[in-house]
């Protein structure tokens, strides 16, 4: 088995610091110190140095980082190939994902999953990418779901699999006595001069907001910025703006909203993929979990 101070080394590498790797890996941070020390001094390597009150990892660090990405894709397939063969698997399964991939795929595939097999144990942790992948490589998740863009967390990692799932269109949420509340679709082109509610810049919904707008050639207003759907859907019913959503994102029937499909052809879509260390896809359990999203997303959300 690979020495699991070469994972704490990666997360550190991975997370910038030993206070945010300490709480990828649930330790402390004296511990991520103390497991930093002991692995370079078995190795008798410097691995890292002061920098300031922190850390940095020294070029011996990371070149080891590194080179240990194929050390631990080749761990993966052994386990994945071992377990194919007839050994045990693991009896608990962690999963992770955004929060409208939890409530509409996670929670029911958990669901399904237990009742196939009741012993195992199911944990489920809603966050966002960065911190997906974080737990990812901490091996503290088997898998995740999240949003894939070009520029998103994880984006052309080969440390991990991305296995597509669904592309979740965006709708237009309106206030439900807007004058193109009753229509079956909306360009953006019809409502780019409206007050527009959206995430904060540097997020990976602003970017697609924004990426639907520069297709469809128009600049919008934003006039508010949100973190919630649920605060959107607030500032929409009060009349202070109109805004995009995914329709993966459940929004409560007390709301006097509508959600209003967007017209054209190049009408915007976020992709959505089950992320998993590279190596794990071939595990009986994990390639079973892959199969329970992808029928939740065609039987349960009727996804094509």
């Amino acid at each position: 088995m690979i020495d699991h101070r070469l994972t704490v080394l990666r997360t550190f590498a991975a997370c910038g610091s030993v206070t945010a790797a300490a709480e990828a890996l649930d330790y402390s941070p004296s511990a991520v110190s103390a497991q930093l020390r002991g692995l370079q001094a078995d190795l008798g390597l410097r691995l890292v140095d002061k920098d300031g009150r922190g850390l940095r990892l020294t070029s011996a660090g990371r070149r080891l980082v590194e080179e240990s990405d194929g050390l631990f894709t080749h761990w993966e397939g052994v386990r994945a190939a071992l377990a194919a063969d007839g050994g045990a698997e693991a009896e608990q399964l962690r999963l992770g994902g955004m929060s409208t991939a939890t409530a509409a795929l996670l929670a029911p595939v958990a669901v399904r999953l237990r009742a196939e097999a009741p012993g195992l144990g199911i944990s489920i942790v809603e966050a966002d990418p960065q911190r997906c992948f974080d737990l990812l490589l901490a091996d503290r998740l088997d898998l995740a779901i999240v949003v894939s863009m070009q520029a998103s967390a994880g984006a052309g990692d080969p440390r991990y699999e991305r296995i597509a799932l669904l592309d979740d269109p965006l709708d237009i949420m309106l206030p439900a006595d807007h004058r193109l509340a009753g229509r079956e679709s909306i360009s953006l082109e019809e409502v780019g001069e409206e007050p527009w509610i959206a995430a904060r810049p540097g997020t990976p919904y602003r970017a697609l907001f924004i990426a639907a707008f520069t297709a469809a050639g128009t600049t919008p207003r934003v006039a508010h910025e949100v973190a919630e759907w649920d605060t959107e859907a607030t500032l929409i019913e009060k009349g202070l703006g109109i805004g995009l959503v995914p329709r993966l994102a459940r929004i409560s029937s007390d709301y006097r909203v509508v959600r209003v499909p967007v017209a054209g052809p190049a009408a915007p879509h976020r992709r959505v993929v089950a992320a998993i260390r590279r190596g794990a896809r071939e595990r009986p359990l994990i390639a079973r979990t892959v199969d329970a999203l992808r029928e939740q997303t065609r039987d349960g959300l009727g996804y094509r």
